[in-house]
């Protein structure tokens, strides 16, 4: 590591700080919470995010998908040294909409799903607060530190707010009809693809470790045959309920699911996967049985897996199956999005871990058994070498709420995110100047 070390350092690294103050991290995840983005939606927020930096002299850009998708861009320019992309994705698990999220992810409306943001002490509540928008904030503001600071960088930093980071394909009611392709990293790859390729880049996303790799991921359809007919009909006519075989092929893929994890495992990556919906059957016709139930999955896979391959497995698991209970299963891919690393030696890796260490105040140690996908995917598909570093998950709500996955995704806390940023300024610092790399 050649970049900037000792005390020069820690001056560069204290000017730029003295600008990430508590009102404006808060300002800026409560400005994200408080405009919903889900999937295909997030014009709005990546307006806002524009125009705000805008305004604080940071040169910034919306940049559009279509009427109703958006990124946006900003680049604070330095030397001549490598360029480095802090990005972050806007867009959120979940909607905001509760005709869209129950029961989905709640049997229940909750205050921490709905988009707008609630103080209390250092916890931030609201859709996104933790996960990607106290990330995205915590870009945001040292863009903008870094403006104010007028310390010299190492080379351009750029921010990417990418629009379409959720693997989710698109939500009902948002965003363009004709639209297909609004998540799984659509928003990343257009930055790339349009004016903001960076030599390195470094992702903001949940976890208190600095991570090289990730697994990539593959959904799969399993479509179970049965025979249409009525209940009144049952003891007279052929008779196989498509429901009542899903529900057994859903526990047998369950139960194998977990020992393909264990047979995949490699680096820091354990591809785990789920069955995560069912779909079939007439609503408005309960006195009849469907010809076809599909289930859907979402299996991981490392960089020593391809997507062909993972379906090639899943169809021989679905072929055993097939025999045992004497139904057709059907296997089909629908979206892929393969594993990736860049190399530990890698100078992004490396200062992202050096930043952290200073911060965290021990030696890192690398996280294993990882299963999270992200664009940090798309990054390194694109070329660009990249690390990821995040916050950890809220431990406590003051009122001692349980900390389910999705009030996990909801909350966020100030001085993680100052601590954050503290390791996004110093890893900028860190890289290699022109003459270094």
């Amino acid at each position: 590591m050649t970049g900037q070390t000792g005390a020069d350092l820690d001056r560069s690294v204290a000017a730029v700080l003295e600008h990430v103050t508590r009102d404006l991290l808060l300002e800026a995840v409560c400005g994200m919470v408080d405009i919903a983005s889900p999937t295909g939606g997030e014009r709005p927020l990546a307006t806002w995010i524009a125009d705000t930096l805008t305004a604080r002299g940071v040169d910034a850009a919306v940049q559009p998908i279509d009427a109703f998708q958006a990124s946006a861009a900003a680049t604070v320019p330095g030397g001549d040294g490598p360029s480095l992309m802090l990005y972050a994705p806007i867009d959120t698990f979940t909607t905001g909409d509760e005709s869209l999220d129950v029961p989905g992810a709640s049997q229940t409306w909750r205050a921490d799903l709905a988009a707008r943001a609630v103080v209390d002490g250092d916890v931030v509540e609201g859709l996104g607060a933790g996960n990607p928008k106290g990330h995205a904030a915590v870009v945001m503001a040292v863009l903008q530190a870094f403006r104010a600071s007028g310390v010299v960088l190492p080379g351009d930093v750029v921010g990417g707010f990418g629009a379409g980071g959720m693997p989710s394909f698109a939500v009902p009611g948002v965003g363009e009809p004709e639209r297909v392709n609004t998540g799984h990293g659509v928003g990343a790859a257009l930055l790339l693809e349009r004016g903001f390729t960076t030599d390195y880049a470094v992702i903001a996303k949940p976890g208190w470790h600095v991570l090289h790799e990730e697994v990539g991921l593959v959904w799969v359809d399993v479509l179970v045959s049965g025979l249409h007919t009525y209940a009144g009909s049952r003891h007279r006519l052929p008779y196989s309920n498509a429901v009542a075989t899903a529900g057994r092929v859903a526990i047998a893929l369950e139960e194998w699911l977990a020992g393909y994890a264990t047979r995949h495992e490699h680096g820091t990556m354990q591809p785990h996967g789920i069955v995560s919906s069912v779909h079939g059957g007439f609503d408005r016709l309960a006195a009849s049985t469907p010809a076809q139930v599909r289930l859907r999955l979402d299996l991981r896979l490392t960089t020593q897996q391809t997507p062909a391959g993972v379906v090639r497995e899943v169809r021989d698991e679905m072929r055993r199956l097939s025999e045992e209970l004497g139904v057709e299963l059907q296997v089909r891919q629908v979206a892929a999005v393969p594993a990736t690393h860049t190399s530990p030696a890698s100078p992004v890796v490396r200062a992202a871990v050096t930043a952290f260490e200073t911060v965290a105040g021990h030696p890192h140690q690398v996280t294993m058994g990882n299963s999270g996908a992200t664009d940090a995917n798309i990054l390194r598909m694109r070329g660009v070498p990249t690390a990821r570093t995040g916050m950890p998950k809220v431990g406590a709500t003051p009122d001692g709420r349980e900390i389910d996955f999705t009030r996990g995704m909801n909350l966020v806390d100030l001085t993680a995110m100052r601590k954050l940023a503290e390791v996004l300024v110093r890893t900028v610092m860190l890289l290699p100047g022109e003459h270094d790399v």
